[in-house]
């Protein structure tokens, strides 16, 4: 089941359970009640624990975005690294420069074919990826170059593996949620009690209140979702792609 429709789903059943309950709550309610009797304490302690909790719900959104963020430029800079690999590699000799373009093609697919899937799957970098990664750099550095130009490229192909890898490290730590337990804990039951104080304020059966409680819920209820999706970079949904790998090396 696609997780979007899986949001609708959670939307709508949050909104019918809070009319629901608004609708029962009603019937229970004598003739002679008057919602105009509500302190205005209470209407200040909602008003107050409402900012607060979407101040926590706007920094916490702030946060996933900035990781989403930061993985992709991590994909970037990998992959750009690997490109300025088999373009510096041109000044080696022919089987050497064929050695190490055929090796980074094979880092670049398998990561792009079966590594995504795998963090995807794990929170981690698969053993397979590092360890062809590590060939690449095998074949840089197992190479001593005689000639002027090959000696001035040498090192600058280490530097750019170096930074591949780097870049692959931070992708790794990237892969999982980075959203603490205690923090989905508040978010949580911040939504309860935000949610649930929609009926201390004694709000009635009218179309008009109905939609506005509904919709408040099913907000939330997408706004913890949103939050959800993006702590994981690599997952589903606004993932992360490796279209990079794919644009700037493997379509050279």
């Amino acid at each position: 089941m696609s997780q979007w429709l899986v949001l609708i789903i959670a939307m709508v059943a949050v909104c019918a359970v809070v009319i629901s309950v608004v609708v029962l709550r009603q019937r229970r309610i004598a003739a002679d009640d008057d919602p105009t009797e509500t302190p205005d304490v209470i209407e200040y302690m909602v008003m107050m624990i409402g900012v607060v909790y979407a101040i926590v719900l706007g920094l916490a959104i702030a946060g996933v975005w900035e990781g989403r963020g930061g993985a992709q430029a991590d994909v970037l800079a990998e992959a750009q690294a690997l490109h300025e690999v088999k373009a510096r590699v041109q000044v080696y000799p022919a089987p050497v420069r064929d050695r190490v373009r055929a090796d980074v093609d094979a880092y670049a697919r398998y990561v792009t074919d079966r590594e995504w899937p795998y963090m995807r799957d794990h929170g981690e970098l698969s053993p397979q990826g590092t360890k062809l990664l590590a060939q690449v750099r095998t074949d840089i550095e197992s190479y001593d170059p005689k000639d002027d130009l090959g000696q001035q490229a040498y090192q600058p192909l280490v530097d750019e593996v170096a930074a591949a890898d780097q870049a692959r490290a931070s992708r790794g730590q990237s892969a999982g949620a980075t959203m603490p337990g205690v923090v989905w804990f508040g978010l949580i039951v911040g939504a309860l009690v935000t949610v649930g104080l929609i009926f201390t304020l004694q709000i009635r059966r009218s179309a008009r209140e109905l939609l506005l409680a509904g919709l408040f819920s099913a907000l939330i209820a997408f706004l913890l979702f949103l939050i959800w999706d993006l702590d994981a970079p690599f997952g589903t949904g606004l993932a992360v792609g490796a279209g990079a790998l794919k644009d700037i090396v493997l379509r050279q």
